[in-house]
C-alpha cells in the first residue's frame, strides 16, 4: 500500500509527467522520503550538490545574501516542485540556499541516481530541460522587472504571483506575508514596500477581509503577465 502511495505521489509531480510506469517504478526504488521542520536549511549556497528534492507538502524559499549579509528571497517553491536538479546535472556547487518556510515532507533522490535516470529516461530528460527553460524565462522577467518597474509595480506583480483564484473568481492570498518578506522578494526596503502597499490599499487595488488579502487582475504595457487592477 505504501509503495502504491509512493508511486501516486511521484505521478502527480510535474517533473515526472509522462514518464512510463516501468521507469517510474525505477525512480521510486531510488527515492527516499524526508521530513524537515520549518527553518531547516535543506541545502546551502556553495556546497557540493548531493541530491534532488521534490516537495510533497509544505513550502521552501530559495534565498541568497548580498554583500552586507542581507537575505534576498529569489523564489518560493510549493508541493509538486523540485530543487537541486541543476547541481545534480553539472556536479557543481549549489547556487542558492534552500530553507523550509513550513514543516515539509520531501522526496530525495541522490545526484548519481538522478543522473542515471536522466541518461536512461528520455521523457524525464525532456521534463528537466523544460523546467530549466522556464526558470531562465522567470529570471529574465525578474531582471526586467527590477530594471524597468518601480517598487509599486513590483509589489503588485508579486502579489499576483502569490495569489490564487477562489470560488468567486477573486484573486486572494490566504497565507500571511510580511512586509519584510515582500521587501526581500522585490529588492526594495521595508519602508518603500510599506509605502507601496499603502498606495495599493488607498487606490482600492488591494483590501483585507478576515485576514485575507483580496486583489483583482489587470495587464500593463510593461508587464504582459496579469497584475492587480483598480477595483470598480
Amino acid at each position: 500500500m505504501e509503495e502504491i502511495k509512493h508511486l501516486i505521489l511521484l505521478r502527480m509531480t510535474a517533473l515526472f509527467s509522462g514518464v512510463g510506469d516501468i521507469d517510474l517504478e525505477k525512480i521510486a526504488n531510488v527515492t527516499r522520503r524526508r521530513q524537515a521542520l520549518r527553518g531547516t536549511a535543506l541545502m546551502r549556497s556553495g556546497e557540493r550538490s548531493d541530491a534532488v528534492y521534490i516537495i510533497i507538502s509544505g513550502a521552501v524559499r530559495v534565498v541568497n545574501h548580498d554583500e552586507s549579509g542581507r537575505e534576498v528571497i529569489l523564489s518560493q517553491l510549493h508541493p509538486g516542485e523540485c530543487f537541486g536538479e541543476m547541481g545534480a546535472i553539472d556536479n557543481d556547487v549549489r547556487s542558492a540556499t534552500i530553507v523550509a518556510s513550513e514543516n515539509c515532507e520531501l522526496f530525495v533522490i541522490a545526484s548519481h541516481d538522478f543522473r542515471h535516470c536522466l541518461e536512461t529516461m528520455p521523457q524525464l530528460s525532456s521534463n528537466v530541460m523544460r523546467r530549466i527553460v522556464q526558470r531562465l524565462r522567470e529570471a529574465d522577467r525578474k531582471i526586467e522587472s527590477l530594471a524597468l518597474t518601480d517598487v509599486s509595480g513590483r509589489v503588485s506583480s508579486l502579489l499576483f504571483e502569490l495569489s490564487e483564484l477562489n470560488k468567486e473568481g477573486q484573486r486572494i492570498i490566504r497565507k500571511r506575508i510580511t512586509r519584510k518578506d515582500i521587501s526581500k522578494m522585490v529588492g526594495a526596503s521595508r519602508e518603500a514596500v510599506s509605502r507601496a502597499m499603502k498606495d495599493l490599499v488607498m487606490n482600492g487595488r488591494v483590501r483585507t477581509e478576515n485576514g485575507i488579502l483580496i486583489l483583482e487582475e489587470r495587464r500593463t504595457s510593461t508587464d504582459r503577465r496579469a497584475t492587480p487592477r483598480s477595483a470598480s
